[in-house]
């Protein structure tokens, strides 16, 4: 048994070598991703030198509010599809079926809640910093208290946005991961630093061109190479992939409901309520150019993440029966994507340095997002209320923020690489307070009863409450009780020879060998389709933790706003209200009995009328 584990084991790894040698990139690969950086670079040194704009805050942060609404619209799209949108989502429906698509149809409800609630309540109230409202709505705790939540996802998500994309890169240059975050964000830094948003905007238009090229050339490419649209539906709903779930049980990893209502609520807060969307948002002119911006970001984003989820479908038909995991080519779900663009992709000169071009743009999007509003929001909210503030010195130390943050990012990647799922790991970690967030700005713009020391309380209920939900969750994980194996897949029908010298192998291992059954009783357990464990909190899907953030804060502050109410003598602004909710704060009064009517004023008698008449005449 163990001669045959050994040679099993050889087999694998020699494989995997001679299989890797032919995925490398070519010099025209390197020259692809080197143009991609080089324009990025160029458009920051453009903005940082040779624009001619003035030296202000606005200008660096919003572009002295006179953006153009379609290069807003592209930017919005290519922020939202980080690298980790690129590599982890067909890694996703990869190994758990096609539900995660209706995590992206939920942007459909998230378009009309930005338009119609949320983003007139910024421009009415002339808001260039979203927090700004929650000073207005409830006090300046309250904005602070949400201040530091945005910091703190920051520091913990920006070092994952770039460390993907090195994942991608080492794995078909085999370059080292930490050499290659080093250079690719140390570009990101320069460019944002120098120049600001505009600078942001513009690289984000040119990554997002090179991301619909590689999404759509993938789809078709994928597609045409595992036979037709045709042979790419059937593999796939014979291997489960098209198998929705329609249940109620919030403790499946994804359902229709759980992916629905979690992405409602995340696109609402990630562009609605997210520093790094809105500051992008209220740059227009005025709220029809926003509103028509958020309809195209919408379609866009539609489109190139509808095509990203369906990759991994695509993927799945490709290796249907031969399985790249299993036969031990890629070690982890997450480094799929860019093993089969090379299968499928490898003989064609150029387009591998696209697709990992793509898989940059992406993340380069993200992180020069991210880090143009959060040098913005530390400048504005912590260090301006404390130095004399000019024009010159805001920039300066914005500028070193972001180079300071850069170092960051590249220092973290370090600990990403131990993650395993890094989908998974980005929806626990902003799970913590994303829906505590999104929960109390929506509680300012639909309960006008509640006021700021209900919403300070209400966050940290919030907060706290998953905090202990996710530790524990991730406790039951660790003791077995949770576990998300992916749907199956197999090595039965690979035609390549190396993989039939596996298949032989294992097969030859099944013949001589009987399994001892097992004596250990098989304990309960909550897998990602199904659980026969008792119902605990502890024990539901990541896809539900924003959700739950924001039904807690609810939770917590309808009942307390009661006990602590607002004074009826403070004057509330009906401007920091959704439009709809003005609507019914502005109803007519209760009607009055007749009784309770003033008396009408007695009619003039003949002698009034006459001296009116005279004084009159008298006049003209």
């Amino acid at each position: 048994m163990a001669s045959t584990a050994s040679v099993l084991a050889s087999t694998v790894a020699a494989t995997s070598s001679a299989a890797m040698e032919d995925l490398r990139f070519s010099i025209t690969d390197y020259i692809v991703f080197s143009l991609m950086l080089g324009a990025s670079a160029g458009i920051g040194i453009y903005f940082g030198f040779f624009s001619k704009a003035k030296n202000t805050t606005e200008e660096y942060l919003q572009g002295g509010k006179r953006m153009p609404t379609f290069p807003v619209a592209i930017s919005l799209v290519s922020s939202q599809l980080s690298g980790v949108a690129m590599m982890s989502v067909p890694a996703e429906t990869y190994s758990f079926g096609f539900n995660m698509i209706f995590v992206v149809w939920a942007m459909v409800l998230a378009v009309p809640v930005l338009i119609y609630i949320i983003v007139p309540v910024f421009y009415e109230n002339n808001v260039s910093n979203c927090y700004e409202y929650l000073e207005m709505r409830f006090s300046k705790r309250t904005r602070q208290l949400v201040t530091i939540t945005f910091i703190m996802n920051q520091f913990l998500m920006l070092p994952v946005y770039m460390f993907v994309p090195a994942l991608a890169f080492s794995q078909v240059t085999g370059y080292n991961i930490h050499l290659i975050n080093t250079v690719v964000s140390s570009i990101c830094v320069f460019y944002t630093m120098l120049g600001g948003i505009k600078a942001v905007v513009w690289t984000d238009v040119v990554q997002g061109g090179v991301m619909l090229i590689s999404v759509l050339l993938v789809a078709f490419l994928g597609t045409s190479n595992t036979g037709g649209l045709g042979n790419v539906l059937g593999n796939a709903a014979e291997g489960g992939r098209f198998d929705f779930n329609f249940g109620l049980d919030p403790r499946l990893r994804i359902t229709f409901w759980g992916g629905i209502f979690s992405g409602l609520l995340m696109w609402t807060g990630k562009i609605g309520l997210d520093q790094s969307c809105v500051q992008r948002i209220v740059s227009m002119p005025s709220y029809t150019h926003a509103k028509k911006c958020l309809l195209m970001a919408g379609v866009g984003f539609l489109l190139v993440m509808s095509f990203t989820c369906f990759a991994g479908i695509i993927m799945f038909a490709y290796y249907y029966g031969c399985d790249p995991i299993q036969a031990g080519l890629v070690s982890k779900p997450d480094k799929l994507m860019p093993f089969f663009i090379q299968d499928i992709m490898g003989h064609l000169m150029g387009m591998p340095g696209v697709f990992i071009s793509c898989v940059f743009s992406a993340s380069l999007s993200s992180l020069s997002a991210s880090l143009n509003s959060f040098a913005g929001v530390v400048y504005f909210d912590y260090i301006k209320p404390r130095i004399n503030h000019t024009e010159a010195k805001a920039n300066g130390i914005m500028k070193m923020t972001i180079v300071v943050m850069g170092a960051y990012c590249i220092l973290g990647g370090f600990m990403v690489q131990n993650f395993n799922s890094i989908i998974q790991t980005m929806w626990t970690i902003t799970g913590i307070n994303t829906g505590a967030v999104v929960g109390v700005f929506l509680l300012g713009m639909f309960v006008p009863r509640c006021n700021a020391k209900v919403a300070v309380t209400g966050i940290a209920f919030s907060v706290l409450g998953m905090l202990w939900i996710i530790i524990n969750g991730q406790l039951n994980f660790k003791a077995g009780l949770i576990k998300y194996e992916p749907l199956p897949n197999g090595l039965d029908k690979c035609d390549a020879p190396q993989f039939q010298v596996i298949l032989n192998a294992i097969n030859n291992q099944n013949s001589t060998t009987t399994p001892l059954p097992s004596l250990a009783a098989p304990k309960p357990m909550t897998t990602a389709f199904d659980s026969d464990r008792d119902f605990s909190i502890y024990d539901i899907s990541f896809y539900w933790y924003k959700v739950l953030g924001a039904l807690l804060v609810f939770a917590w502050a309808i009942p307390m706003s009661y006990v602590w109410p607002t004074p009826k003598d403070e004057k509330q602004n009906p401007k920091l209200y959704s439009p709809f909710v003005r609507k019914l704060l502005n109803q007519p009064g209760p009607v009055l009995e007749l009784e309770e009517l003033p008396l009408k004023a007695p009619l003039p008698d003949e002698e009034e009328v006459k001296a009116m008449n005279n004084g009159i005449a008298r006049d003209a």
